[in-house]
């Protein structure tokens, strides 16, 4: 790629006060076949130069030709490594409309994928400054205002939050998906906190969208009635049309709602920062179908280190955006569950609930500064049961949303008792123990039947 500016920084360059000045990328690349390892540099600057203000060739320099303006924008590669093919790139503040999502991603990860020298490229991060980070609208409630919204006590909130999917993921009507709401909410002591649709599930002949959540929120009334104890209904409204997913917002909240969930990859990001926009004062649940067809790495280099086989951005970037988008709750992996999950979990949880987020060299992550932006839950769901919810709580930490679906509706002794031992299990790891320690002292629980079927590891989803 011949281009007439020079987009690789001196060996020593650093961004200079980058919080303020710059966007920050960090960037993996694979060489194709046939193009020497010798070429990596070239490489490099020419993914900074396609995204931002180079071309494949020498143009016109002369008046009114943009060049002056562009070689003082231009992004800068930095931190070549050569050997893992690891770069990052700098760009200035000011060479994007801060505050449109969109806009921004078009040129980082614009074009770069189609570059002929390279056979792969993976994003592992983004470090936003603080112009664009306070631009965006980030969660309207987060960590503290759900909790806040469910009344929760002191006690409570040194506990995770838990509810269930239906299972199968498609079959119930809306009566009988109503059904399961009652019955999921008074098991127990009453102190189940959540039901959520499945992605499968919008709006279909035998279970319509308004149907289903009028009847779920009578329910949520009732319950809440004689309980005094608060829930969420995870409502999935997921459209291709913005206002109609804006319609079922409001239905959402005329019925007595209090959440809503969007698939946030499904959607794209423009829809998600409408409806944080649009939002007539509803949680903001972040599923995330379709992301493991663009954050899945299948090689070695899901750590920087080794090859990579294809192109990819990060579950950690993408938990930056949707933070900054809005959302108040995203799926972030369980941990040991998943396939794709490859340990991320972790450190997608510290994107999502601390305000200054440390570098991660594990991951190349590069940190962030969210200037006092609300935090987000992360959510632990697939292949979880309440033998792991110490497990989860060890890697997540208590503010985090877990979503056991199979795990409680398929307990050996009933779905009464899959809500018993997922309480349960809460309470012991609330009070320091152990799930083996709690099934021990209580033989006869419904925790110890559920560890008797599925033991303390997550179960494997292939």
């Amino acid at each position: 790629m011949a281009v007439q500016l020079n987009y690789i920084a001196p060996p020593s360059w650093k961004p200079e006060n980058p919080d303020e000045n710059y966007v920050l990328l960090q960037f993996k690349i694979e060489l194709a076949g046939g193009i020497d390892k010798s070429v990596f540099p070239e490489a490099a600057a020419s993914v900074a130069a396609e995204s931002s203000t180079g071309t494949w060739t020498k143009v016109d320099e002369g008046q009114d030709s943009g060049i002056k303006m562009a070689d003082d924008y231009k992004a800068m590669a930095y931190d070549l490594d050569e050997e893992n093919r690891m770069f990052k790139v700098a760009y200035k503040t000011d060479l994007f409309e801060v505050d449109n999502m969109s806009g921004f991603l078009a040129g980082p990860v614009g074009n770069i994928g189609g570059m002929k020298m390279v056979c792969g490229v993976r994003v592992f991060d983004m470090r936003f400054p603080r112009k664009m980070v306070e631009s965006f609208p980030g969660p309207r409630y987060g960590i503290e205002g759900v909790r806040d919204l469910l009344d929760q006590d002191e006690s409570q909130r040194t506990m995770p939050i838990i509810g269930t999917v239906p299972k199968p993921k498609v079959g119930r009507t809306a009566k009988e998906q109503a059904i399961l709401a009652r019955r999921l909410w008074t098991a127990g002591d009453g102190t189940y906190d959540f039901l959520k649709d499945d992605e499968n599930l919008t709006s279909l002949f035998f279970n319509d969208f308004k149907e289903r959540a009028k009847l779920v929120h009578e329910v949520q009334k009732e319950v809440e009635t004689k309980t005094g104890k608060k829930k969420l209904y995870l409502c999935n409204l997921t459209h291709s049309n913005i206002d109609t997913m804006i319609d079922r917002a409001n239905w959402i909240k005329e019925t007595g709602g209090r959440c809503m969930m969007i698939d946030v990859v499904t959607t794209g990001f423009a829809a998600v920062h409408t409806m944080r926009l649009k939002n007539p004062g509803l949680v903001i649940h972040a599923h995330r179908a379709m992301h493991a067809f663009i954050t899945r790495e299948s090689g070695d280099g899901i750590e920087g280190v080794g090859e990579i086989q294809g192109f990819s951005i990060s579950m950690v970037a993408l938990a930056k955006i949707f933070r900054l988008l809005g959302v108040d709750s995203i799926h972030s992996g369980s941990p040991k569950a998943k396939m794709e999950d490859y340990g991320e979990s972790a450190e997608v949880m510290r994107v999502l609930t601390t305000d200054q987020t440390p570098p991660n060299e594990k991951f190349s992550t590069l940190g962030q500064n969210w200037f006092g932006m609300k935090t987000v839950w992360p959510v632990a769901s697939g292949g979880l049961h309440p033998g792991v919810l110490d497990q989860v709580v060890a890697t997540l930490g208590k503010d985090c949303y877990i979503q056991m679906g199979g795990g409680v509706l398929g307990h050996p002794q009933g779905v009464e008792r899959g809500v018993e031992a997922a309480i349960e299990a809460r309470k012991a790891v609330s009070s320091g123990m152990t799930v083996k320690e709690y099934a021990e002292k209580n033989p006869k629980s419904a925790l110890a039947a559920a560890i008797q079927l599925w033991g303390m590891e997550p179960k494997i989803v292939y």
